[in-house]
């Protein structure tokens, strides 16, 4: 439940994402969105440990700044799994939407998901 959950978040996200910012980043709908989630996040639980592990050195110099790239990484390789109806123009958006997402689903786990955990205990 709690997966499913993450993903409905991240297609709401990259909804907001692909309005706000139409230019570079292109979706044809919600289910486009809830795909890509989907695909992201089986990503990140099977290229990017691999991904992680092989540029540790890297990411330790960085004190972790590095993972963002890793991010927009897998950010990348949704865009070309999906096809066209999930497109990000060029690494550098990529790169900043990683960041924003980050940023995104670090704020709505705080105010949101971690609250209502408490409460149900």
């Amino acid at each position: 439940m709690r997966w499913l959950i993450g993903c409905l978040i991240n297609a709401v996200l990259f909804m907001a994402l692909a309005g706000y910012f139409h230019e570079s980043f292109y979706l044809t709908g919600f289910m486009a969105a809830f795909q890509a989630s989907i695909l992201l996040s089986i990503l990140n639980v099977l290229v990017r440990p691999l991904l992680i592990l092989f540029t540790l050195p890297v990411t330790i110099v960085t004190m972790g700044l590095f993972l963002f790239v890793i991010n927009a990484i897998t950010l990348e390789l949704t865009d070309w799994l999906m096809g066209s109806s999930f497109e990000i123009h060029g690494f550098g958006m990529a790169l900043f939407f990683a960041v924003l997402m980050s940023l995104f689903n670090l704020v709505i786990q705080k105010t949101i998901l971690e609250p209502s955990r408490k409460s149900k205990r």
